[in-house]
């Protein structure tokens, strides 16, 4: 094997016979000859799976100690040792059981004796750099840059080269590499080269894979004419891709990025970095590609402060959460909008009228008079006796105790200036008898105050610690609203933001706009305090722990059902179900990746905010699919959002997932409201256009019918996109035909894609939708290959 001044994989050309055009073994014969290399990288793999074995077996021996007592200097450091080896040994290997999965898809045929373009990035980083990070290599120790210096020094002995690429850095026992990591500025020719621009590739070769067994083959050419001892396989690598089967998960397609996608993919990880596009783009594939990139450049920034990256809906994060790990990136957590705060779970959409309600900055005026109001069914006076003074403090006095305490402090961790501001007006208020120069009587007065056992129970009733959802819940009552809203909802509106929270009752399930209005609430209010346990008497303590001699393992409480079967049994009751776990402080992210941007409400925007303060973001939106409609109150919000770091922004013209007839039809029905949207290019044609028929009066038996047809059209999934009105009575098709149908709603269809779809009610959908034609806009690009419409 002779080695480039790239320190890549090399291979003399000339060992590649082709054969004559035309013939059927073409195709074949190419197969052979990569499965012959991809083989060896899984020969590869499975010794380095066997290399962790080893160090996680190491890492168990050294942390064997005496058990003797007290843990020495030499034990502790073993303890130690283990713990690092076996995380770093776990880590590795699940590394290396993620990648089996199509390991290898890319090769590049490069001559070194063609120009490369003065300014393509990595066309300069590429002969000397291939950056591969030790924990990015199987063989780990040295990055290929440091392996390859005194290599990259001589001189090429062989102006042609083979470079495979992969999903992360293999390297044989020499040390030679097998594959290249994707993000290596070595691989970024197998993106970024183009005809007008090769960067000195000949050919560019995607390996379609099974596991581990190489099913296919697709060429692009990058020069006008292919050397003699060169073969050229298919139609190019994209059309190639276009053309298959969406499945249940987004597939990456890190092996067709085009140039334009590469470049935001790469660009600069300081600011904000904003994906522009029409549907059918590749803006999401694309962002996730830069959070795998974003942590291979900057592993220690990145991976301690870790990736947010936030999709619309559930059923959008099950699609892609398949992509980041399969890229060789576990440090990320995924979330859809009703996921962000801890311990929610929101899938339930308000009405639109309700969902521009909560989603506006002018609800916080509420939310604020909420989180500092009275607590219901508390008391409303205070009344005992203290140092022999009657003590009296009515409403109006507790309340503005209570508005001076929440001047200055978190509701929840005010219990403390709560009770002194109390005895203060406690007092004033016994004071004003004869004893207000009596500095005395007023220690020996606060003295008691703060022992009182009244008093004690008072503030127990009077300032409990609050769940921030626990306010949110008193808005159900619109008595409540009325009263914090201090005149600035409309009758309607207090009735209607009232009865969304009763539904939340009633159905135990918060809703999506409801998530943001916790964490607002949250802000206010603070975490949950646990309260101070009792300290025990001298023979109490010793009573409990000497029960273990007795053959006593466990004390439990006798009445009411065991905190393990409570638990395994769920809560007993919707209230139950929506205040369970507990809210803490929210996580604060080095990077925020926010798909489907366009939909985020000022008040998501602010609650993204608050976990992205310090980090740098990747914005992906189209303004024409909006289910938002305020556009200038949401883009203040996110400007609050970004604050001042600088902005670069990539857009992308091309629409690789819809045939040209499906979204000549949708581009039609949105520019009908929205003449400005941005149209992208589709670059696929099937020659035949969406079908439109009648629902009938069976809805069902209508639906079936054209599942059936176009089951016989499509090899992947269909999904049948129902407003509400029709939900129930297409239920049944949900997960039929082996899982290929999908029965969904509008608006998580959102970042979604399938092979076919079937449109009921483009008016119903429309209608009920918070961005009425824009999400319409969005159902009707959800199909790669074929679309039916139902009206």
């Amino acid at each position: 094997m002779s080695v480039s001044s790239s320190n890549a994989v090399t291979r003399p050309l000339g060992s590649e016979i082709p054969a004559p055009g035309g013939q059927p073994d073409v195709v074949a014969d190419q197969i052979a000859l990569e499965q012959e290399h991809v083989d060896r990288v899984h020969r590869e793999l499975e010794k380095a799976g066997l290399r962790a074995d080893v160090v996680q077996a190491e890492g168990l021996a050294r942390g064997r100690i005496v058990k003797s007592g007290e843990v020495g200097y030499e034990e502790a450091a073993g303890l130690f040792e283990r713990d690092a080896l076996m995380f770093h040994a776990a880590k590795r290997r699940s590394a290396l059981d993620t990648q089996y999965e199509g390991l290898v898809f890319g090769r590049l045929d490069i001559d070194h004796r063609m120009p490369a373009h003065p300014h393509a990035p990595g066309a300069a980083e590429s002969t000397a750099s291939a950056h591969g990070r030790a924990n990015d290599s199987v063989h780990g120790g040295h990055s290929p840059s440091e392996a390859g210096a005194a290599e990259a020094d001589e001189p090429s002995t062989d102006a042609r080269e083979v470079r495979y690429i992969g999903r992360l850095g293999v390297r044989d026992d020499d040390y030679e590499p097998l594959v290249i990591d994707w993000r290596a500025p070595a691989a970024a020719p197998f993106y970024q080269a183009t005809p007008t621009q090769p960067m000195g590739v000949l050919r560019r070769r995607v390996l379609r894979s099974k596991g581990a067994v190489v099913i296919g083959v697709e060429d692009d050419l990058m020069v006008p004419e292919a050397p003699d001892d060169l073969v050229i396989v298919g139609d190019g690598a994209l059309m190639a891709a276009l053309t298959r089967s969406r499945g249940a998960r987004m597939r990456d397609i890190v092996a067709t990025i085009q140039a334009h996608q590469d470049q935001a993919i790469r660009a600069s990880a300081r600011g904000i970095t904003e994906i522009t596009g029409g549907p059918g783009t590749g803006k999401t594939v694309v962002a996730l590609h830069r959070a795998a990139f974003l942590l291979y450049s900057d592993r220690r920034r990145f991976e301690s402060g870790g990736i947010l990256v936030l999709g619309p809906s559930g059923a959008y994060t099950a699609y892609i959460e398949r992509v980041l790990p399969s890229l060789g990136e576990e440090s990320v957590t995924l979330r859809a909008l009703g996921d962000v705060v801890d311990a929610m779970h929101a899938e339930r959409f308000d009405p639109p009228a309700v969902a521009r309600l909560k989603g506006s900055t002018r609800v916080r005026d509420l939310l604020s008079a909420a989180s500092r109001g009275r607590v219901p069914d508390g008391p409303s006076e205070f009344r005992a006796m203290v140092t022999g003074r009657a003590v009296r403090l009515d409403s109006r006095a507790l309340d503005r105790v209570r508005a001076q305490v929440l001047r200055q402090h978190q509701r929840n961790q005010a219990m403390p200036a709560a009770r002194a501001a109390l005895g203060e007006a406690a007092w004033a208020a016994v004071s004003s008898f004869g004893s207000a120069g009596d500095r005395d009587a007023k220690v020996e007065f606060i003295d008691k105050w703060e022992d009182h056992r009244d008093v004690e129970a008072f503030m127990r009733a009077w300032w409990p610690q609050v769940d921030p959802r626990e306010v949110l819940l008193w808005l159900a009552d619109p008595e409540v609203v009325h009263r914090h809203a201090r005149g600035r909802m409309s009758p309607e509106d207090v009735r209607a933001m009232a009865a969304s929270f009763a539904v939340a009752l009633d159905t135990g399930t918060w809703s999506v706009a409801d998530v943001a209005l916790v964490d607002d609430l949250a802000a206010r209010v603070g975490p949950v305090q646990d309260a101070e346990q009792e300290e025990r008497g001298f023979y109490e303590i010793e009573e409990l722990d000497d029960l273990t001699s007795y053959g006593v393992t466990e004390v439990q409480p006798v009445s009411g059902p065991q905190r393990s079967e409570r638990a395994a049994a769920g809560p007993l009751d919707p209230r139950e179900r929506l205040l369970a776990g507990r809210i803490g402080r929210p996580d604060d992210y080095a990077h925020v990746l926010v798909d489907e941007a366009q939909d985020l409400s000022p008040m998501q925007w602010r609650m993204v905010g608050r976990r992205g303060r310090h980090a740098s973001w990747t914005v992906v939106g189209d303004a024409a699919q909006a289910s938002w409609p305020d556009v200038v109150e949401a883009g203040a919000a996110r400007d609050e959002a970004f604050g001042t770091q600088a902005r670069q922004a990539f857009h992308m013209q091309t629409n690789y997932r819809n045939a040209r007839e499906i979204f000549d039809y949708a581009a039609s029905v949105v520019r009908r409201e929205v003449p400005d949207a941005d149209i992208p290019d589709a670059v696929r044609e099937t020659g035949i256009d969406p079908v439109e028929g009648p629902l009938g009066p069976d809805p069902l038996s209508s639906v079936r019918a054209a599942v059936g047809a176009l089951l016989g059209q499509v090899d992947g999934s269909i999904a049948v996109v129902t407003p509400h009105l029709y939900a129930g009575r297409l239920a049944s098709l949900d997960g039929s035909e082996g899982g290929r149908v999908h029965v969904v709603d509008p608006m998580s269809t959102k970042g979604l894609e399938y092979d076919a779809t079937v449109v009921i009610d483009p008016a119903e959908i429309t209608r009920e939708s918070p961005g009425g034609i824009r999400v319409l806009y969005v159902v009707l690009t959800r199909a790669a290959h074929r679309m039916t419409i139902l009206s």
